[in-house]
């Protein structure tokens, strides 16, 4: 079935010498891989005279001409071209270890190989905000916990103004359990819980940052079978240090 559809790039893996195999989250039909050949070498692409390759970086949003055959193979792209030109996110060093980060973390927790609109359109609508604001501290830490709202796991906020969050549950109580964050993580999660992108992105200090990042990989791993810890974790700290 010949597919033409927005896709957002999550993961790319070498395979042979000069080939790739692109793993997208596509608005037509969530989750599909595509085998691209010759990806590495240097000859143009057909319709943006630009290398293959340059497609490819961590969340780029394309415009996708495709053959879905649907029987759990490898598809294969007939055209591709960028559908948001991104001015800043791959040329600042602060952004693109952001969205590197951010692509690591939906590889392993996206495993949905269906339509899931509301989520490409969350992603998509995020990244363009991204590439156009420049306090963005905030930004990864607001996103992931935003995105458990699609992937079934948001905090329920109805008991909030108990002391303790239980992570297991996805509950606030009164009472501290072994699968609890402690009262100072749960005021700093509440307070990530109020933020939007637009908010003033000075909230938390370095370290409160370091924090919710961690309860966010934690839940993310309590919630979703087979979650690895994202290696690039440590390269966003240092960024953020």
């Amino acid at each position: 079935m010949l597919i033409k559809t927005k896709a957002i790039v999550i993961s790319t893996l070498k395979f042979q010498e000069k080939s790739l195999i692109v793993k997208c989250f596509t608005q037509s039909d969530g989750l599909k891989s595509y085998f691209v050949r010759d990806a590495f070498s240097s000859r143009k692409s057909s319709r943006s005279g630009g290398p293959k390759m340059a497609y490819f970086q961590p969340l780029s949003i394309l415009e996708i001409e495709a053959v879905h055959k649907n029987k759990g193979t490898l598809e294969h792209f007939k055209e591709i071209k960028i559908a948001t030109p991104f001015r800043t996110i791959h040329a600042d060093v602060i952004k693109s270890t952001i969205v590197l980060f951010l692509s690591e973390m939906l590889h392993h927790a996206i495993h949905e190989e269906e339509k899931n609109e509301p989520l490409f359109y969350f992603i998509e609508s995020a990244l363009e905000w991204l590439d156009n604001h420049n306090e963005t501290a905030n930004f990864h830490l607001i996103l992931l916990l935003e995105i458990t709202k699609f992937l079934g796991f948001y905090p329920d906020v109805s008991e909030i103004d108990f002391t303790f969050f239980e992570m297991n549950e996805g509950v606030f109580s009164p009472l501290h359990a072994i699968s609890s964050l402690s009262e100072h993580e749960t005021q700093l999660f509440k307070k990530l819980l109020d933020l939007k992108f637009d908010n003033e992105q000075k909230n938390f200090h370095v370290i409160e940052r370091q924090i919710l990042l961690r309860i966010i990989i934690d839940y993310y791993s309590i919630h979703l079978d087979g979650f690895k810890k994202p290696k690039s974790v440590e390269v966003l700290k240092a960024v953020f240090a």
